[in-house]
């Protein structure tokens, strides 16, 4: 078709004129590949093969705009049909959400506020009756301290379980959420595990009342009077009125010098030419005395003992009195 219709004898008379037409080709020429030039060579050095190369250039040219024409056409109403489609799943997607899950979700909420709201009014109605029944008002703070740190821990517990349940129903992959709590747990232990330690041992010191305010205590090898509780340290001041602060985690053994009842020891050093029996009776009538007056007698809860004379050194014997 394209042989009969283009002469030759042009095409022929151009390559005559022509002496180097594969070097006149510019580049942009060149990117179509080798048909082009193929086409172009053939024109110089055969005319009926060139022009129908040429024709065939020109043919599939044509036809490669008609596909990307084909093509962009295509593409531009499968997208225009896709829009009403995706929105048509989203709409159905919500829909099943609102209808399903939606109402799961708001559940979870309303338990875990009922839950908390719950755990608060137990809490407060506890320590509250717990602090009216002790005398001290001291150990009336610990068992509200003690409230305090239940109810947090309560509450934590029921956020993260509620946490939990809303992801689940979301369809959320709760296996890499919780490997990266316990990384993250992991990883904070070992940092803290110093305070942590504290913040438990503190705990069961509260909860178990192994000292109050005003005690005389020995505890991670000092002694003194305790100033000062919390959770994470105890702050005691002893005889020369140094502060020591004592962390809970280094507390071990708790020696109480003050609880339910505590016993004094007196030495009294006596002549050698006093008989002993007479040393005796007389540290039992003051001890007596002692106990009998209205100024100690809330103090004393029992009788006093006198062993006899314990020990006689350089000085003369030593009677003592307990």
């Amino acid at each position: 078709m394209c042989w009969s219709k283009v002469p030759s004898f042009p095409v022929l008379r151009l390559a005559q004129r022509c002496e180097k037409p594969a070097v006149t080709l510019p580049k942009k020429e060149r990117r179509g590949g080798g048909t082009r030039r193929t086409c172009v060579y053939f024109s110089f050095m055969n005319p009926g093969v060139g022009v129908a190369t040429l024709s065939l250039r020109h043919t599939c040219y044509n036809r490669a705009q008609n596909m990307n024409r084909s093509s962009f056409i295509a593409a531009y109403l499968a997208n225009k049909w896709e829009v009403p489609a995706l929105l048509r799943d989203w709409h159905e997607d919500t829909m099943n959400f609102l209808r399903h899950d939606a109402p799961k979700i708001l559940l979870v909420v309303i338990v875990s506020f009922v839950l908390i709201r719950l755990l608060r009014a137990i809490t407060r109605r506890t320590a509250s009756l717990q602090a009216k029944r002790l005398p001290s008002g001291l150990r009336a703070q610990q068992v509200r301290t003690l409230a305090s740190v239940i109810n947090s821990v309560g509450v934590f517990a029921i956020i993260f379980v509620g946490a939990l349940m809303v992801l689940a129903q979301l369809n959320l992959h709760l296996e890499p959420l919780l490997a990266s709590a316990g990384i993250a747990g992991l990883a904070i232990g070992f940092g803290a595990q110093t305070m942590v330690r504290d913040f438990i041992n503190g705990f069961f010191i509260l909860l178990e009342n192994q000292y109050d305010l005003s005690d005389s205590v020995r505890i991670a090898g000092v002694k003194g009077t305790v100033e000062e509780m919390s959770l994470r340290r105890t702050v005691l001041r002893d005889d020369d009125g140094t502060l020591h602060m004592v962390p809970n985690g280094e507390i071990k053994i708790v020696s109480n010098m003050t609880r339910d009842w505590a016993q004094v020891s007196l030495r009294v050093a006596v002549a050698y030419s006093e008989p002993s029996e007479r040393v005796v009776n007389l540290l039992r009538q003051v001890g007596e005395e002692v106990r009998n007056d209205p100024a100690f007698a809330d103090d004393i809860v029992a009788d006093i003992q006198v062993p006899g004379i314990e020990h006689v050194g350089n000085g003369g014997p030593t009677a003592s009195t307990r």
